[in-house]
């Protein structure tokens, strides 16, 4: 293994993950030229970001404004619908390095900024659109909107408040945040969707847009494989992964790796899905075929 990997791993499965050190680590394998000294650059860009904050500028609307002012303003951080075709919009080097990403790369650098100036920040995984939350997470337990519907949506709640680094910090209203939910999946808002994003969780989706990007370009399979094969370094990998992966080494060209994979995938499937295990084995098979 890499060492990059090596640390990707060690990271991960660390009690305190940190999320930019993941992310920049993300962009070792995409940029072959960013080494140490270009992620203890960026890692300094955010604590110099975090310099530029007022100290303690208030509760959670104060600290929203702040940022967007900050990042938003200031400094130009914001996304545009053209940003999902680059691949670059999901490494975190070169969001700053850009000033322009996707919602979740945005809202990584907004979070590490604002954590470093000591807010009380956290990321919010809507369905189809990653933002941030300031304020204590428990201030939606139970009632999910309802009461930051009550007080005024638009940052009027001094207990938490939701803003869109992609929108350059706008604040969410909750019907903004229902109507997000409901433009990505057709379903409502629930409260369960408001509580915060753990840094694994964080990674995991940056590497799930990556490999979206990558299944739109076949020929960029090389990408949507390490993709797949940092995932696979993560806590508690999806069993779904190893497929995954065999499918891509046989797409690549290695039939021999990739029907090994295959059949292993499919002895652990057996159990529960013979039906889809026996589909698994006959992938397989065709995949030594090629070796012939």
């Amino acid at each position: 293994m890499h060492s990059w990997r090596r640390a990707f791993a060690a990271e991960a499965g660390s009690e305190r993950p940190d999320l930019a050190l993941l992310c920049l680590l993300i962009g070792t394998e995409a940029d072959p030229a960013l080494d140490g000294t270009g992620m203890a650059a960026a890692r300094r860009q955010l604590d110099l970001l975090a310099r530029r904050l007022p100290p303690s500028p208030g509760g959670p609307r104060a600290w929203a404004a702040a940022l967007a002012e900050l990042l938003g303003g200031r400094f130009g951080f914001a996304g545009h619908p053209g940003d999902y075709q680059r691949l670059e919009s999901a490494l975190l080097h070169r969001v700053l390095r850009r000033r322009r990403g996707l919602p979740i790369l945005l809202s990584v650098l907004w979070i590490e900024v604002a954590r470093r100036a000591g807010a009380p920040v956290y990321g919010v995984a809507l369905p189809g659109h990653f933002v941030v939350a300031f304020g204590s997470p428990d201030a939606w337990v139970g009632e999910g909107c309802g009461a930051y519907d009550s007080c005024g949506g638009q940052g009027g709640c001094e207990e938490r408040v939701l803003a869109d680094p992609f929108g350059g910090g706008r604040l969410l209203s909750c019907t903004d945040a229902r109507l997000l939910v409901a433009g990505a999946t057709g379903a409502p808002l629930e409260p369960a969707m408001l509580r915060p994003a753990q840094p694994h969780e964080i990674v995991l989706r940056v590497l799930n847009n990556i490999r979206a990007w990558a299944a739109a370009r076949p020929e960029r399979s090389d990408v949507a494989l390490w993709a797949v094969e940092l995932s696979l370094l993560l806590p508690a990998p999806a069993d779904r992964l190893h497929y995954d992966r065999a499918r891509l080494l046989v797409q690549r060209g290695d039939f021999r790796t990739g029907a090994s994979e295959l059949e292993t995938y499919a002895e652990a499937l057996g159990p529960s899905d013979a039906t889809a295990a026996e589909r698994v084995r006959r992938q397989a098979r065709a995949a030594r075929a090629r070796l012939n």
